[in-house]
């Protein structure tokens, strides 16, 4: 009788085991779908406006049309929406990242960056990192004028940076976490 539920017990532990582990997965494939479902939804969003005739300008153009930087982003974005109505940009990059400006300056990008869009601000952002000693959120990027020769970045406190460093886009480098 002991042998019989010795037998029980450790078939327990085994079936919760399985079971633990077959949840992971399930919940690791459910994810991966939800992405790859987004991805897929966003390129058809691209297909269709491209089939509809709008024309879709490239990032660095928007941006210059709304006098940032064109390089304010990286060169290797997947694809970026934006409605003019709420002028809500939405930016999409293969994996996180991150760029070193010619000013030394360091800025990290989630795979989705979201803000607002008005003349000479992106505020609002979401998904924005610099490095200030440490790692700090980016709240907004600014510039005053068009003529201005600075970019304003508001990291908890409000930095200016040199327009130059961030005219050119760049290639990121891909990093492992936001």
């Amino acid at each position: 009788m002991e042998k019989a539920l010795t037998k029980v017990g450790s078939l327990k532990a085994s079936t919760f085991w399985v079971s633990k582990k077959a949840k992971e997965e399930i919940s690791n494939i459910s994810q991966d779908l939800s992405t790859f479902s987004s991805t897929v939804e966003e390129k058809a969003k691209w297909i269709f406006n491209k089939l509809k005739g709008k024309p879709v300008k490239s990032l660095p153009d928007l941006l210059r049309e709304y006098n940032l930087p064109p390089g304010l982003f990286p060169q290797n974005i997947t694809c970026y929406e934006f409605d003019e109505l709420k002028a809500k940009l939405i930016v999409y990059m293969p994996h996180p990242s991150e760029i070193c400006f010619k000013d030394s300056s360091v800025v990290r990008y989630s795979t989705r960056v979201k803000g607002t869009l008005s003349r000479g601000k992106l505020s609002g952002i979401e998904g924005v990192k610099t490095k200030v000693l440490v790692w700090v959120k980016v709240t907004s990027v600014s510039v005053e004028s068009y003529k201005s020769d600075k970019v304003w970045f508001m990291a908890g406190v409000k930095k200016s940076r040199a327009k130059d460093a961030y005219e050119m886009p760049h290639d990121a480098i891909r990093v492992e976490e936001f």
